[in-house]
């Protein structure tokens, strides 16, 4: 580790950051996510869950300077989160951490591409947004066929009146005082379109911003589709629960007319697979109310 990674970053006034990585199996480019994370102007820590991993993730995320919480199973990406959030709040209340001014929520695969979540970053500290969202460009080698982005899109819309050119982007900003109108995050792949939702209704400020950011994407073969069909069966359950799809006797889903308007899909937004690292099993929604003891299966171990 070099003198500029062990360096405290410079808030610039702005606020301190802490960013959570929710980690399956990403050892190939989890360390280079971390290291360009805590190169971000603010950002104080990095902590990597790794979500059940059977490769050297923690090992990687450990050698990088993150934090990691290293789960012996794997309970979905949004209950990694929610534990992951969970030893956050812990550690600030213990004063082990500094009291942040924002979250930045990230994905393992992101690598050097990570440096440029700044962008999401700015309007939560600059006190303009509540949770700022980065809309990614079309990623190449993607083979999605666009079923789970154009569902989350529509029943959006019918939920919130709101139609987002990214609605299952994982690259996020939070000011950490709106956190609890977000909380506990939805389980499994449901987390993002819940999260957006359930803040569009609360009335927090809600802001998408073109980020050039590029990830491993899911391409059409077996793994992929499996992959996609556990994502579009995570966000019709979080649809369902926030009335926006209604369930059918046969087991299909109709949309739930709430009266809101739901616009048009914008002209070259949200192309299929633009957005969704891959992940395994849903699960692990409950959430762990810090300052009570320590998190699932013990506390984060430190790393720099």
């Amino acid at each position: 580790m070099t003198a500029d990674e062990q360096r405290p970053p410079e808030t610039g006034g702005g606020g301190v950051v802490l960013a959570l990585v929710p980690a399956r199996n990403e050892a190939e480019r989890v360390g280079a996510t971390v290291r360009a994370l805590r190169r971000l102007p603010g950002v104080a820590e990095v902590l990597v869950v790794s979500d059940g991993s059977d490769d050297a993730t923690a090992d990687r995320a450990l050698e990088a300077g993150a934090h990691c919480l290293d789960l012996p199973r794997n309970i979905g990406k949004g209950g990694a989160l929610n534990a992951g959030l969970a030893a956050l709040m812990g550690r600030v209340a213990e004063r082990l951490s500094p009291e942040p001014a924002a979250l930045l929520l990230a994905d393992a695969d992101l690598a050097e591409t990570a440096a440029r979540l700044g962008r999401l970053l700015d309007p939560v500290l600059a006190g303009e947004a509540d949770l700022a969202i980065a809309d990614l460009p079309a990623q190449q080698g993607a083979g999605g066929f666009g079923v789970a982005m154009g569902m989350a899109r529509r029943g959006m819309a019918r939920a919130t009146g709101r139609t987002m050119a990214e609605p299952l982007s994982g690259q996020r900003a939070v000011r950490w005082e709106a956190l609890p109108a977000l909380l506990p995050f939805a389980p499994g792949f449901g987390v993002e379109v819940a999260m957006t939702i359930d803040a569009l209704r609360a009335g927090l400020r809600v802001v998408e911003i073109e980020v050039d950011l590029h990830h491993n994407p899911t391409g059409k073969d077996l793994s992929g589709l499996l992959h996609r069909a556990r994502q579009a069966r995570a966000i019709s359950r979080e649809l369902t629960r926030r009335r926006a799809w209604r369930p059918t006797p046969n087991g299909a889903v109709v949309p739930v007319d709430t009266g809101s308007p739901s616009g048009e899909t914008p002209t070259g937004a949200g192309s299929p697979d633009r957005e969704g690292s891959r992940g395994e099993r849903e699960g692990g929604g409950e959430f762990p109310q810090p300052p009570d003891g320590s998190p699932p299966d013990g506390p984060p171990r430190g790393g720099g």
